[in-house]
């Protein structure tokens, strides 16, 4: 992704403002620091802006020993922001999905999640992405992608329900469609 001309300067500049519009003063001691700390952990936050998550995909091994079952990877914890507050949004996924004649090494599967979660996000579409390139690079029988977040701009403020969480999930091919596939997938992810 092409990254937008704003400089480390213009960042911490945009946060001294809000700290000021919040009420406070940006060159109080315990604030003096804040901008760049500020700037700094949201280049970490939102790194996902510097990687296409689907480069971690392409390397495959094919020497599988004639496998040919679900690969599920669960509990892959993330944060990621809310793209209509900037507020964190914390959860795990589980991703899986049936190898035609190829696997992919396990920690690329949690790179994907990670590359796409570190965005400006809303899940459903996280969920799909995740979902969308594991099937068009992989080339697998089927993929399943279940997301549960807990999002901070309904348990923090807004709607205010603490202990709220989201499930979002997108099922394709055979794990959409074989009824066995689907339940054996679900059954994994819950177990």
């Amino acid at each position: 992704m092409t990254k937008p001309p704003v400089s480390q300067s213009d960042a911490e500049a945009a946060v001294r403002t809000l700290i000021e519009w919040a009420g406070d003063n940006p060159d109080r001691e315990g604030l003096l620091d804040t901008p760049a700390r500020v700037a700094r952990s949201y280049k970490e936050l939102f790194a996902g802006y510097e990687v296409e998550p689907r480069a971690y995909l392409e390397r495959t091994f094919e020497e599988v020993g004639g496998y040919n079952q679900l690969v599920v990877l669960k509990d892959i914890r993330f944060v990621s922001f809310c793209e209509h507050h900037m507020l964190p949004v914390v959860g795990v996924a589980h991703v899986g999905y049936l190898p035609t004649d190829r696997v992919v090494g396990i920690s690329k599967l949690a790179r994907v999640v990670r590359g796409y979660a570190r965005r400006l996000q809303i899940q459903e579409k996280m969920t799909s992405e995740i979902a969308n390139a594991i099937d068009e690079v992989l080339k697998p029988q089927g993929v399943g992608v279940v997301i549960e977040a807990e999002h901070s701009c309904m348990t923090l403020r807004g709607v205010d329900v603490p202990g709220a969480s989201l499930t979002t999930s997108a099922l394709l091919g055979v794990v959409r469609d074989d009824a066995r596939t689907r339940e054996e997938f679900l059954r994994l992810v819950r177990g």
